[in-house]
């Protein structure tokens, strides 16, 4: 009887040993999956930053956190200066892949890239415009397309010899996009052709694709309508691809300070 027990007890202890190491597996195997890690930053105050995001309360360590997963080619969740977006690191190009994927995004349709300063455009862009004229656009909710140089990554919009480029007038975006050294891709944080996002929340559904989510609280003043985008390309024209949230402002500026004209296109 006592060696029935014996035995009984050491089965029990295998048996539980056993599960033990399944469970432990199980864990290995789910902390390999990606992981949301949603992260509150401070929101931008309404008249533009006030402050470097590294003085905020945990501003650095977000800045760390989001480059990590970014450097590591995952796509990422961010506030700008207009609406929520996605981003990934334009010269990755499994990352590009995974953006697509996440929104539903029609491989037809290109993907802007974000920059940290003025000057990192004409590394990736062939500018025909003055300098000038730049910094009276950017940094600002407005996307600027000029044609594409040989340093950007090919599988980024190859079926287009044009990119779109950004400076958001966001400090956590502009020093994200300093810290990185490279462009970021940038697009709407939502499903194609769902309604654009003002709030983290808005694009829940999104986050467990996404390996970080910066939560900077609701973006005000834009009413959805994204960044006004504009085509750049041809010497002396410009052309209207999207009038966004800075159409009669960034107009004036074309028309009445550098004296380009509207180019209808196939309009």
């Amino acid at each position: 009887m006592k060696r029935i027990y014996t035995i009984g007890v050491e089965l029990i202890k295998s048996r539980r040993a056993y599960s033990s190491a399944v469970i432990a597996r199980q864990g290995i195997a789910m902390c390999k999956e990606l992981k949301t890690k949603v992260l509150h930053l401070l929101p931008q105050t309404s008249n533009g930053p006030s402050a470097q995001h590294e003085d905020q309360p945990g501003g650095a360590e977000i800045l760390s956190c989001t480059l990590k997963a970014l450097k590591e080619g995952h796509v990422v969740a961010l506030p700008t200066d207009t609406i929520y977006g996605l981003a990934c690191l334009a010269q990755h190009s499994e990352a590009i892949r995974k953006v697509y994927g996440i929104k539903g995004r029609n491989g037809q349709k290109p993907l802007a890239i974000c920059v940290g300063e003025i000057q990192d455009i004409y590394t990736y862009c062939k500018v025909n415009v003055k300098e000038e004229l730049l910094g009276d656009l950017l940094p600002g909710p407005v996307t600027l397309v000029f044609e594409r140089s040989d340093v950007l990554n090919t599988d980024l919009n190859p079926f287009t010899p044009l990119v779109g480029v950004r400076i958001p007038d966001h400090a956590f975006m502009r020093r994200l996009c300093q810290m990185c050294s490279e462009p970021l891709a940038l697009t709407s944080a939502n499903i194609s052709s769902h309604t654009s996002t003002v709030a983290a929340h808005e694009f829940r559904d999104l986050w467990p694709s996404l390996a970080v989510v910066v939560d900077g609280g609701p973006i005000g003043g834009h009413s959805r309508l994204g960044s006004t985008v504009i085509d750049l390309s041809v010497l002396g024209k410009y052309r209207v691809i999207r009038p966004g949230c800075a159409f009669s402002a960034t107009v004036d500026v074309l028309e009445n300070k550098y004296g380009l004209s509207e180019d209808p296109g196939d309009e």
